[in-house]
C-alpha cells in the first residue's frame, strides 16, 4: 500500500536541487550561456532572461531532479572514499568505459524529446562552457556525473525553448514578443499552474 506521509513536497525537492548545483558551484547563469549560445542563432530577440527561465522550468521536472540529486551524490561520495572498490576507482578516474554517469543524464534527457536527445549528444562530444571546466576539474572535485548532469540540463533548456520558437513562429511572434516569465510552453495554455 502506498504511504502519502512519505512523499516529499515538490517545493523540498527543487529547493535541494538548486542547492546542490550551487554547492557544486553550477550556477543557472553558467548554463544558461550554454543554452544561449546553442538557441540564439534561430531566435530573434532571445535572452540570457528567457535561457534562465527555461533552466527554471527544467528543474521542476522529477526526471532531472533525481537525476541530479544521485548524480550529485555519488560524486560526493566519491570525493569523501565512502565508495566500495572497484566503484570508488572507477568514479575518480572517470574510466572511459563507464557510461552510467552518461545513462542518467540521458535518461533525464527523454523527457524533452529527440531534439533533447541529439543536443546531449553534441553537449557530451563538445563539452561547452561550464560543462568543459567541470569535465576537466583536476584535484580533489570529482564531476564524473555531474558534467553530463549539466550537459542534460542545458540539452532540456534548449530543448523547451526550440518547441516554444515554434509556437511563436506559429502565432507570428519570435522571442522579441515574450517576456522570459513566457518563455515556456506551458503559460499561455490556458489554466496551467506553474
Amino acid at each position: 500500500m502506498h504511504d502519502d506521509s512519505k512523499i516529499v513536497h515538490s517545493k523540498v525537492v527543487t529547493d535541494a536541487t538548486k542547492a546542490a548545483l550551487k554547492r557544486r558551484g553550477v550556477t543557472l547563469e553558467a548554463i544558461a550561456e550554454i543554452v544561449y549560445d546553442l538557441q540564439y542563432p534561430y531566435n530573434n530577440g532571445l535572452t540570457m532572461a528567457h535561457c534562465i527561465e527555461s533552466i527554471e522550468g527544467v528543474l521542476r521536472k522529477r526526471e532531472l531532479q533525481h537525476a541530479i540529486l544521485v548524480g550529485i551524490e555519488l560524486d560526493e561520495l566519491a570525493e569523501q572514499g565512502k565508495l566500495s572498490a572497484p566503484l570508488q576507482q572507477i568514479v575518480e578516474s572517470d574510466e572511459g568505459l563507464f557510461g552510467v554517469d552518461e545513462t542518467i543524464a540521458l535518461g533525464a534527457v527523454f523527457t524533452y524529446g529527440s531534439i533533447a536527445v541529439t543536443t546531449f549528444g553534441h553537449l557530451d562530444k563538445n563539452k561547452m562552457g561550464i560543462i568543459s571546466d567541470l569535465d576537466t576539474k583536476k584535484g580533489q572535485a570529482i564531476h564524473t556525473f555531474l558534467d553530463d548532469l549539466v550537459a542534460s540540463i542545458a540539452a532540456c533548456a534548449a530543448s523547451r525553448i526550440a518547441h516554444r520558437t515554434r509556437d511563436l513562429h506559429e502565432a507570428g511572434e519570435t522571442f522579441e514578443d515574450i517576456t522570459p516569465e513566457e518563455t515556456m510552453p506551458e503559460t499561455k495554455v490556458k489554466g496551467a499552474k506553474i
